[in-house]
């Protein structure tokens, strides 16, 4: 039996790597969708609302373990396709953040006052026109502080990976409990790698949040 020394634990910081990566990669390609669905949620037409509210409610309404089982093992039954972890994981996490983060820029938008939206009349622009340079720009700071908090919230989901063997942080913890039976050492470790990327981002989200509130007058500046 082995024990946990240097070399497990730097195993164990190493994994650390694909759980930023996985994050990064949910994060940048669900923002991407998430910006057409939040758009498509604002539309004034009906089909494209009615299209991205079936959308957000299918991947909010079902549990992210059973996405991910459908994408690394539901292609394979489905399409007689092998599918390796990587993508697999990749590919259920962006879908999943689209949706979070759709809904997220979606409340941004519907929070900047009816003024606002008037004013955009007042000067004829179209409906694309009048998101680009009046909403969005102020939807922007208001959806910073939440857009980050949900980053965290990404961050921690990427264990749930581990279940399909994909070797991230979480992972890489029960591969070295499996050789060192000690757990009460290393997932201690693990967590305090989880902590020390999620707190600096909590922080920086409740800072940006107090700031874009006394901005808009709504609590005093700390």
């Amino acid at each position: 039996m082995r024990t946990f020394g240097s070399s497990e634990l730097i195993f164990v910081v190493l994994a650390l790597r694909w759980t930023l990566l996985l994050a990064m990669v949910a994060f940048v390609g669900g923002g991407l969708a998430g910006l057409a669905v939040a758009l498509m949620r604002t539309a004034p037409w009906a089909p494209l609302r009615w299209i991205a509210s079936l959308y957000v409610q299918l991947f909010q309404g079902t549990p992210l373990l059973m996405q991910l089982f459908i994408a690394y093992y539901g292609i394979i039954v489905l399409f007689d396709i092998t599918i390796e972890a990587w993508p697999a994981v990749a590919m259920a996490f962006t879908l999943y953040a689209s949706a979070f983060l759709g809904e997220i820029w979606r409340g941004a938008i519907q929070a900047i006052p009816r003024q606002q939206w008037e004013a955009a009349d007042c000067l004829a622009l179209g409906h694309l026109a009048k998101l680009r340079y009046a909403i969005l720009p102020q939807a922007v700071r208001i959806a910073i502080p939440p857009t980050i908090g949900f980053l965290v919230q990404l961050i921690k989901a990427t264990s749930v990976a581990s279940i399909i063997g994909f070797v991230e942080l979480t992972r890489a913890g029960q591969l070295m409990t499996n050789v060192t039976f000690q757990p009460m050492v290393i997932y201690p470790v693990v967590a305090l790698l989880y902590f020390c990327v999620c707190w600096p981002l909590s922080m920086l989200s409740q800072q940006l949040e107090r700031r874009i509130d006394a901005d808009r007058g709504l609590t005093k500046h700390l």
